[in-house]
């Protein structure tokens, strides 16, 4: 493998490297960066995505040589100094590893839907703007084999820089969409035969005794605010039980915990 070296910061072949925290707040037109050796192994083998380019401090290309070996080789790998790819990037880049990937395909909530299994396990997000609760929510999916994951319009995107980091490549692992009418899609489920239930301190069922059916799409709102009365009315409701006088879980603690339950792996 040839080793694109580069010594200039506004070396057009790492265009889009440049400037990471400005242009992950705009979007990259379909592309995402990926961050660490972990992720980046991930990404290779994650059907769903297609690596673009990576930008690799050079002191680490000797211990990536069994996942550099892993490339395609028509995938540029570009290598540079510390004080080069800090320049490119914007800020300090401690891992020293960033890949550049596209999804392959956008699915649509309908095609997800109609591609689950006949048992399935689902996690439905709304509202949820924080990419270290995006990122951490992937990850326990993937840990407990979730079968997907839907996601409102008010949920931050699942493949910004810092939720595919805290995911540890969880992102590339559960297959994921996005809807814009909350009760179509409730409706789309009740037609998939797929049970919704809505998680909240509020929930009428301690999540112990819950009896899970057979396809069941759980409910996730955000830290605060919760889910909406409206939407929680048109479900089931569960909570976890904890101490009493303490508010509440964080909601990637509350995930983890639910899936753990509800999850058939281990069982």
């Amino acid at each position: 493998m040839e080793l694109i070296r580069v010594i200039d910061p506004h070396d057009p072949r790492v265009a889009a490297f440049r400037d990471i925290r400005e242009r992950d707040l705009v979007g990259r037109q379909g592309l995402f960066v990926a961050e660490g050796k972990v992720v980046l192994n991930v990404l290779l083998g994650a059907p769903d995505y297609e690596l673009q380019s990576v930008l690799l401090l050079e002191s680490r290309v000797a211990g990536l040589s069994e996942t550099l070996a892993r490339l395609p080789a028509e995938i540029p790998v570009h290598v540079a100094t510390a004080e080069v790819m800090n320049a490119i990037a914007g800020f300090h880049i401690h891992r020293g590893i960033l890949a550049l990937g596209r999804r392959r395909g956008v699915p649509t909530a309908a095609d997800l839907l109609a591609a689950l299994p006949r048992r399935t396990l689902a996690l439905v997000l709304v509202g949820l703007s924080n990419h270290d609760n995006i990122g951490s929510i992937f990850r326990n999916a993937a840990a407990f084999g979730v079968d997907a994951v839907f996601a409102d319009a008010s949920c931050c995107d699942p493949l910004y820089r810092k939720a595919i980091r805290v995911s540890v490549g969880g992102v590339f692992r559960v297959s994921f969409a996005r809807f814009d009418d909350m009760g179509g899609f409730v409706d789309a489920l009740a037609a998939k035969g797929i049970e919704p239930a809505a998680l909240s301190p509020r929930g009428e069922t301690e999540i112990g005794a819950f009896d899970r059916p057979g396809r069941l799409a759980l409910f996730l709102g955000t830290e605060g605010e919760g889910l909406p009365e409206t939407l929680m009315a048109r479900m089931r409701t569960l909570r976890i039980a904890i101490a009493p006088g303490f508010d509440s879980l964080n909601v990637a603690a509350t995930s983890a915990i639910a899936l753990h339950r509800l999850a058939d792996v281990g069982r």
